[in-house]
């Protein structure tokens, strides 16, 4: 799954991004981290359409007030949807937890694209 991350192509807003490369078209006005997020195929397994669909639609009503464009994952015929938003790495992990995300990717201007992993919640022993 990790290799899948790092050889997907991420796009949104004109913004063209691929794990450990600078991002093209990213404007250098940007001063605060872009993080890509989706909710879709929670933990990496896939899920309906239709469960998609409204996962994403639960992430849009998330971010209200949330600079975002939509965008896409690519991986040869695999595709998902995710958002760009501009918001800072802490607040996109929150919510990737909350949709059950195993990463996020952080842009930043004039530097590579950065793949966050997620730990998994640790279990409490009863």
């Amino acid at each position: 799954m990790l290799r899948s991350y790092r050889l997907s192509t991420y796009r949104a807003g004109g913004v063209v991004a691929r794990i450990g490369r600078r991002p093209v078209g990213l404007d250098g006005r940007v001063r605060v981290p872009l993080v890509l997020l989706s909710a879709c195929n929670p933990g990496g397994r896939r899920m309906p359409d239709g469960w998609n669909r409204q996962a994403m639609r639960r992430l849009d009503e998330a971010m209200r007030g949330i600079p975002r464009v939509e965008g896409e994952g690519r991986l040869g015929r695999w595709s998902e949807p995710l958002v760009l938003a501009a918001l800072a790495p802490a607040r996109g992990i929150v919510l990737a937890r909350r949709f059950r995300q195993n990463a996020v990717v952080v842009l930043q201007p004039r530097r590579p694209a950065r793949l966050l992993l997620l730990a998994a919640p640790r279990r409490s022993r009863e």
